[in-house]
């Protein structure tokens, strides 16, 4: 697949914000360069580089009338000044207004020249949050401007927006720049590319009026609901951009889908005899997602295809079967998957179910160094079957000779940019190869409909039988003493245990407990059980022996980082401890509790929590407490923490919205869907326009 990388399109009459950034009056090299590394580089980039937030600098606000937790501009004269250095430099201002009460202005960092600035009776106009402190509410760091003699403090008359910025342009001068930008916005008619009956349809209000109130919004406008992204403005904002990606997916979708495939269909013997030879039976849930993957596979265009299901509900079995229609075909199956310890995990199972078989499973992974990557990227190259590794599969030197199957497991660990570049690897004789996409994160509907447009998308949503839910409790970690006897109590009845930590050494800025110091207050306590560890900072070889002496037996106790939260099956482990379980996500908790309940014994997880917990963090818990249904838990998951950390991309700018939110604005996916179906149809210009206007160079399509 080709990169399109063209951002700077020429200006036309019906192209008004193609310019170069360059073109506004007081942009030099310089600053165009700056502009760049926020992806600011036409004027219409401009348009759309929308706020983050706002703040009120309309009024002043008296000292007497400020509220803690507030953001707000108070205008006062300096009443005393002190310099301190207990623990580390700070300068203390008090102001007072005409209310006759005081606010305590507190920099912790400053100048000379800053200090001498603040003397007694200098009138300031001050903007910042305020706090309560040791002695009184407090500004720290506020915005501050001097007033010289009686002249009236100047306040704004639109609330002030605040832009996501970047190291060298500050705040003011892009706001500058944003507004000369603004005075080039073009008529209704030129701007708007959502064809008029489509608007009207669906009640959306001009583009070019939402766009002038989200930069300049008077200063009655409902701040609560601007900060919430709630406004109709902010709203129409929020629709053209989730329509644009809906656009940019579904034409990506489609430029896969004009690139032909090998037929991967068969007489399907090799399924046959996998089948014969598994200790249990599909679920009917496996079997009607098996199906459905062995017919996207007998087509002749590539299969786009996600598979999720809860953890342990069988997709590696799918995985399997689909592998063996490519093999008996004639092809090879490249299975990716993000950590050593899953793609061991896949590789042990694959080895156990396959080789029996007569089919070649080859290893290659960041750890096959030396003489044996060259025998295993020679045996690739010569046609092994199936090849299971890490990202080590999308490096230079990795050749495949006939690829008709990419499996990516936990696809969003990965860029797109990384699944694009194995899928590279595959094209052949004018063929690419077919995509199966695995997660055992359940994907939220809302996600579903706009991130994975791209992909169709089976659920496995039913557990194979004889599993049995596991029970949750939250404790506090000052009960700690009780849950460890309870871990006595379990080994002594031959139950195995896992101990998770959410670190790897102690930490004086956090208060969760180490894994080390677990493991060495474990071992003391537990006398006569084993207790392992295992972490993230050891070596794959030691990795894999504690992992093996687990899964054996030896080991009573293991304990572990969440390094063991994807890939890991102990059927005899029946009860999970996650110290600090406040830290982490729900998501992150789920896959961890899937590690137990995997066989026929009830079994336990008991979240120990460091008090007092916050809100959010109380949420996470009680719907842990509450549910075991991995897509409850995946909405609630989208609820509370919003889609780029659902999906684990707010690193990699794979879901980098500007203003849409999945989880707030659902209501518009319908219509989102809709209006990006007629356009596609019947408007292909405007939809071409609309992805390069919100998208531009960041968007890439399978060459056609």
């Amino acid at each position: 697949m080709a990169a399109r990388t063209d951002r700077s399109a020429p200006v036309t009459a019906t192209d008004p914000g193609g310019a170069p950034v360059g073109t506004l009056a007081g942009v030099g090299p310089a600053l165009v360069a700056t502009l760049a590394k926020l992806g600011l580089e036409r004027v219409q980039d401009l348009w759309f580089h929308l706020p983050l937030r706002y703040e009120d600098r309309t009024r002043v606000t008296a000292i007497a009338d400020l509220r803690a937790g507030e953001r707000a501009q108070v205008e006062g004269v300096v009443e005393a000044v002190e310099r301190g250095f207990r623990y580390r430099p700070q300068l203390k201002v008090a102001i007072s207004d005409d209310s006759r009460q005081t606010l305590l202005l507190r920099f912790f960092h400053f100048s000379r020249a800053q200090a001498e600035q603040l003397q007694s009776g200098t009138r300031l106009l001050c903007y910042g949050e305020v706090r309560h402190g040791a002695q009184g509410l407090e500004m720290v760091h506020p915005n501050y401007q001097r007033l010289s003699g009686e002249v009236a403090a100047s306040v704004d008359e639109l609330l002030t927006p605040v832009y996501p910025t970047t190291e060298g342009l500050g705040p003011k001068r892009l706001a500058r720049v944003i507004g000369k930008a603004l005075e080039r916005l073009p008529s209704d008619a030129q701007l708007e590319l959502i064809p008029p009956a489509l608007r009207a349809a669906h009640g959306l209000d001009s583009l070019r009026d939402a766009l002038l109130y989200v930069h300049r919004p008077p200063p009655d406008a409902p701040m609560s609901q601007l900060l919430l992204g709630r406004h109709p403005a902010q709203q129409r904002l929020a629709f053209e951009e989730l329509l644009t990606q809906h656009l940019s997916l579904k034409r990506m979708r489609a430029a896969v889908r004009q690139r032909r495939a090998p037929v991967l269909g068969g007489p399907g013997e090799l399924r046959r005899q996998l089948l014969a030879g598994l200790p249990f039976e599909l679920t009917s849930a496996q079997q009607r997602v098996g199906d459905e993957v062995a017919r996207d596979l007998a087509l002749p265009q590539p299969m786009l295809r996600l598979v999720q299901g809860d953890v342990g509900s069988g997709k590696t079995v799918v995985a399997a079967l689909a592998a063996l229609a490519a093999v008996e075909a004639g092809y090879q199956v490249a299975l990716m998957a993000p950590t050593e310890l899953l793609a061991e995990q896949h590789l042990t199972n694959f080895r156990q179910w396959l080789e029996p078989l007569g089919v070649e499973v080859e290893w290659l992974a960041g750890k096959v160094t030396g003489k044996a990557r060259k025998l295993a990227l020679a045996r690739v190259a010569a046609g092994a079957a199936v090849v299971i590794g890490t990202h080590a599969l999308m490096q230079e030197g990795v050749a495949f000779a006939r690829l008709g199957l990419v499996i990516v497991d936990e696809q969003h660990r990965f860029g797109v940019q990384q699944r694009l570049a194995l899928h590279d690897k595959g094209r052949h004789d004018n063929l690419v190869p077919h995509q199966l996409v695995l997660t055992a994160t359940p994907i939220p509907r809302t996600l579903a409909m706009s991130v994975y447009a791209d992909l169709d998308v089976s659920s496995i949503d039913e557990l194979p039988p004889g599993r049995t839910p596991v029970q949750t409790v939250a404790i506090s970690n000052a009960r700690r003493a009780e849950v460890i006897e309870r871990i006595h109590v379990a080994c002594g009845e031959g139950r195995q245990v896992y101990w998770v930590c959410t670190l790897i050494e102690e930490s004086e800025q956090l208060r969760a407990q180490a894994a080390e110091v677990a493991h060495a207050e474990l071992s003391a306590t537990l006398a006569g059980f084993e207790v392992g560890l295992i972490h993230g900072r050891m070596k794959s070889k030691e990795k894999q022996v504690v992992m093996d002496a687990f899964k054996s037996g030896e080991l009573a106790v293991l304990v572990a980082t969440t390094v063991i939260e994807v890939g890991v099956d102990v059927p005899n482990a029946s009860l999970m401890v996650i110290e600090n379980s406040e830290r982490l996500g729900l998501a992150q908790l789920h896959q961890l509790r899937g590690r137990v309940g995997r066989g026929a014994v009830a079994s336990n997880c008991v979240l120990l929590y460091q008090p007092p917990l916050g809100q959010l963090a109380r949420e996470r818990l009680q719907v842990m407490r509450d549910t075991n249904d991995g897509f409850r838990i995946a909405e609630k998951d989208l609820e509370l923490r919003g889609p780029g950390e659902v999906l684990g991309t707010r690193q990699t700018g794979q879901l980098a919205f500007r203003i849409a939110d999945l989880a707030r604005d659902a209501h518009l996916l319908a219509a989102v869907q809709m209006v990006g179906e007629r356009m596609l149809a019947d408007h292909p210009r405007q939809a071409s326009q609309l992805i390069e206007r919100w998208v531009g160079g960041a968007a890439r399509y399978a060459d056609a």
